[in-house]
């Protein structure tokens, strides 16, 4: 599933299923949540704080789609064309910074 696609799925289960979209303050405060349920496993998973026995079972990805459902709700409803301007950053990030990695010796 493409990205405008994923935005028409999110579109049609908020007006079956969730009535409306919250405010997009209310869907910023939820984003800032679901990053932080992200951040949590990975910092006790990945990072040097050890893992907490009632989240050893999260699944990182089910939190990570938890971010991408949230983005693309705000997407919807500020108007973006997600799609369109991701396609568009990631074209702005292959100019800018091929060489700038290339050449970094940090990451040889």
């Amino acid at each position: 599933m493409n990205i405008e696609n994923a935005q028409l799925a999110v579109d049609e289960w908020i007006k079956e299923h969730g009535v409306r979209y919250f405010n997009e303050l209310t869907n910023m405060a939820q984003l800032t949540e679901e990053v932080g349920e992200v951040a949590r496993i990975i910092a006790r998973r990945y990072g040097e704080q050890s893992e907490k026995e009632s989240d050893k079972n999260k699944d990182l990805g089910e939190e990570l789609a938890d971010v991408v459902f949230v983005v693309l709700c705000l997407a919807n409803q500020t108007g973006i064309d997600l799609q369109a301007a991701f396609d568009k950053q990631l074209d702005i990030k292959t100019k800018r910074d091929h060489e700038r990695h290339q050449n970094n010796p940090k990451l040889k």
